[in-house]
């Protein structure tokens, strides 16, 4: 059944993808999701390693089938001469080519930036490894986990008697994905301005490393510990910088998120609960109090939160500005009302999973929204569309080539 096309933003955009496993297949998601041409480079017959990761449905993993969702799959042995120069060819025809190899594997298969460059000037070249391309970590080995790790955020995860605590989620991947689709976009705006300023079209190099987007996003405490000598220590649910934020249990034993980070939202959360009297109360009156005295205020906000059922505690609080929301599972999410209406669970079809549902398009474009037009591909499933439309070879080149193992 022929697919609906993608008419996003990024609609006619070519992006080629070598990257494996999480950190730059985020990055070609994002641009996929909203109509770029994302042609994902996998090994013959093993393809992506994310492929081997669970959970399954019918043998097939449901990691791939999303995060690859969009995208069209080929296959070909870049450690094979004539592997890499079809990535010539092909790399002549992109505008972003994103890859995730250890430093310098690139430029020893003969296809590093200063080769594509010289042919294509107008590519951005995205590269994700675990330390960077430079520095004397540069050659470790590295995975979303040490980045996590060494980027200073796990030292600030769990409770003050606990061990630090790894995300569930491939976190630090995401993230670097994120900033990688980011800062893609941003490389374009350049390459555009100086076409449109007659100074060319130029192309270039990112460097995206693991542990780096990470590290950005814990904001202060490089600047912390360098002015005020204070290390950021584990603090559970709480917020080391405002009052109160936290989780609560409810009487028919829900988790209950509350933040009232804000003077405003903490006079109007207490005015709400019917305690008037602790605004004025010196342990509670400014956020600074408020930190100085957060397990007292924890205790006060737990015994209110506790003796009533959570469908209560919304009722009361959201009409007066209180700023509560539940802690969901998946199952809670797929009956919202609120992610129904804004289209966040989708249904498609696809040839191995049969009817599924998955993640809608974030964030919502007025004019040029994108779209889910199919889940991850088989692999190599479009090497005769791609082959032929972006080199011109025949099918009979194609057979060649995959008999011969190039691809």
């Amino acid at each position: 059944m022929e697919q609906p096309k993608n008419n996003g933003p990024l609609a006619g955009l070519k992006v080629l993808d070598l990257s494996i496993i999480v950190a730059g297949g985020t990055a070609s998601s994002l641009m996929a999701d909203f109509g770029a041409e994302v042609v994902k480079i996998e090994r013959p017959k093993t393809g992506d390693p994310l492929r081997n990761w669970g959970p399954f449905y019918k043998d097939v993993s449901l990691w791939w089938k999303v995060h690859s969702r969009n995208k069209k799959s080929i296959t070909l042995d870049l450690s094979k001469p004539k592997g890499q120069s079809i990535l010539k060819r092909l790399a002549n025809e992109a505008d972003i080519l994103i890859e995730g190899f250890r430093p310098g594997t690139m430029e020893n298969w003969g296809v590093g930036p200063d080769e594509l460059l010289a042919a294509n000037p107008e590519l951005i070249f995205v590269r994700y490894s675990g330390f960077g391309q430079t520095g004397p970590y540069k050659d470790r080995p590295g995975f979303g986990t040490i980045a996590e790790c060494m980027s200073g955020y796990i030292s600030m995860t769990g409770f003050p008697d606990s061990p630090p605590v790894l995300p569930p989620i491939p976190l630090a991947d995401e993230i670097a994905g994120v900033f990688g689709a980011m800062s893609s976009m941003m490389a374009l705006y350049h390459r555009q301005s100086k076409k449109y300023s007659g100074q060319g079209n130029t192309g270039q190099v990112i460097d995206v490393s693991l542990f780096e987007p990470l590290f950005r996003l814990c904001i202060p405490h490089i600047t912390m510990a360098n002015l005020l000598n204070l290390v950021r220590e584990r603090v559970g649910n709480d917020f080391p910088d405002a009052a109160p934020r936290s989780l609560y249990q409810t009487l028919d034993q829900q988790w209950l998120g509350l933040s009232a980070t804000s003077q405003n939202t903490w006079e109007n959360l207490a005015e709400a609960m019917g305690m008037s009297e602790v605004i004025d109360d010196e342990r509670f009156k400014d956020n600074a109090a408020r930190l100085e005295n957060k397990d007292a205020l924890n205790v006060i906000l737990q015994q209110y939160l506790g003796n009533l059922n959570l469908e209560t505690i919304m009722e009361n609080l959201i009409p007066a500005g209180g700023v509560v929301g539940p802690v969901y599972t998946a199952e809670q999410i797929m009956t919202d009302p609120h992610y129904a209406a804004r289209e966040d669970i989708i249904e498609l079809e696809d040839s191995e999973l049969g009817n599924t549902k998955m993640l809608g398009i974030v964030p919502k474009f007025s004019r040029t929204p994108g779209s889910v037009d199919h889940a991850g591909p088989t692999i190599g499933a479009h090497n005769l569309k791609v082959y032929t439309e972006w080199l011109g070879l025949s099918p009979a080149d194609i057979s060649d080539l995959e008999s011969e193992g190039t691809i």
